[in-house]
């Protein structure tokens, strides 16, 4: 009887009135939540946009999730499908049972990743380098989901870490298992530490990081999934090739891949965009001024220039003579509440001077009929406008007087 043991939960999930609390799903979640933070602070100090990472992670994770769970159903197919399947075709839609592979979660993720980064135009290998200790973190913190399912387990053990399994979930009374999933959540958070360091150390950019997180994760995956007796592939029984079970396999192929990649790309050195293009300062108007004689370039009467004269209608005065202005604060420096009694004031001032210039229209009329006996040429004579003011009309008084005297 051994003097230590790890129990397994007595349940996974709880319920909030008919809503199932799953704790599968929690870790899966706080895994996401932890990436995605990390990896957006990683992205800012890089020098991305804020957001940037927040954005590309909803695509990412809904391509993730429909990926991991498509590489479970393909590997584990015989689970669902055939006569000797133990659970109905419809259950391999049920994702909160269990089984995601993260070799599909990456890969079809990665799509997710990619789609969202060329409609940015940023660079693909600077996000993926900027998310992989985050992906490492996920993983190490969802593993614990496997805990609560009672799911990913190994071989006995007498360990004093030993794993309890529940005889419904294929375990035996007094038997303790290898914690394979405590053992991949160890090796996932102490890849991520390494790989925070290495990507500071070696600055390892254009997707080199990502790769070394590949390779990393494949080389303890292939010890850790050699421990493991739950079945993949088969009902009853793993599937294996050569002595080695699928997964073992993946993970050669994808640690050599990654080695590969790290040799191609050892001497690589092109420009990382991080912000895109189109959201870079233009380095000719730093000030965000239009270019002279442009569509866009300020009109003289709005540059501000001292030596212009104020626009018609901009709230000058009068000094007693037409065409006399006063200057009155601008609309810069106005409260923008001003904006109505200036107007008010503006037109008040107008009305005023039109009533003056029309009463010494007719004063002038009537003096010019006393002086020439009645006699007027060509009608009522009134002063010339001041220069840059149109001729004022004479009213209609002025205008039968003259015509009278003719």
């Amino acid at each position: 009887m051994p003097l230590a043991s790890i129990p397994s939960p007595s349940q996974g999930v709880w319920y909030l009135g008919i809503i199932p609390i799953r704790a599968y799903a929690l870790c899966i979640v706080l895994g996401v939540i932890v990436a995605v933070w990390l990896s957006e602070r990683r992205w800012r100090a890089r020098g991305g946009q804020q957001g940037t990472i927040i954005d590309i992670a909803v695509p990412a994770v809904i391509f993730g999730l429909i990926g991991g769970r498509l590489y479970h159903v393909i590997t584990d197919w015989q689970t669902y499908f055939g006569s000797r399947a133990i659970k109905e075709p419809i259950q391999a839609l049920f994702i909160w049972e269990g089984g995601l592979g993260i070799w599909g979660a990456v890969a079809l993720g990665g799509v997710g990743v990619w789609w969202s980064v060329r409609k940015r135009g940023i660079s693909m290998g600077a996000v993926a380098d900027t998310v992989a200790p985050g992906i490492a973190f996920a993983q190490g913190i969802g593993r614990w989901g496997n805990w609560f399912n009672q799911e990913l387990y190994g071989s006995p053990t007498t360990l004093p870490w030993g794993l309890e399994i529940d005889a419904d979930h294929g375990g035996e009374p007094g038997v303790l298992y290898h914690p394979t999933f405590l053992y991949e959540s160890i090796w996932d958070i102490a890849l991520g530490f390494a790989l925070l360091f290495a990507g500071r150390r070696f600055m390892l950019h254009y997707g080199r990081l990502f790769a070394l997180y590949v390779a990393g994760y494949t080389l303890g995956r292939f010890w850790i999934e050699g421990l493991r007796i739950d079945p993949v592939g088969g009902v009853d029984h793993a599937v294996t090739f050569l002595g080695l079970r699928i997964n073992q396999w993946t993970s050669v192929v994808l640690f050599v891949g990654a080695l590969v990649y790290l040799w191609a790309t050892r001497r690589k050195d092109s420009e990382e965009i991080v912000v895109p293009l189109s959201d870079l300062p233009d380095p000719a108007h730093v000030s965000g001024q239009a270019d002279p004689g442009s569509p866009d370039a300020p009109s003289p009467a709005s540059s501000g220039d001292a030596s212009d004269p104020p626009a018609e209608g901009s709230g000058g005065g009068t000094s007693g003579e037409p065409g006399a202005e006063t200057a009155t604060p601008s609309d810069e420096t106005s409260p923008a509440g001003d904006d109505a009694p200036r107007a008010e004031a503006s037109r008040s001032d107008t009305a005023g001077v039109d009533e003056a210039r029309s009463d010494a229209a007719r004063s002038d009329a009537a003096g010019a009929d006393a002086a020439d006996g009645g006699e007027a040429d060509h009608g009522p004579k009134v002063d010339d406008p001041a220069p840059g003011e149109p001729a004022e009309i004479p009213d209609g008084e002025a205008a039968t007087k003259g015509k009278n005297a003719r």
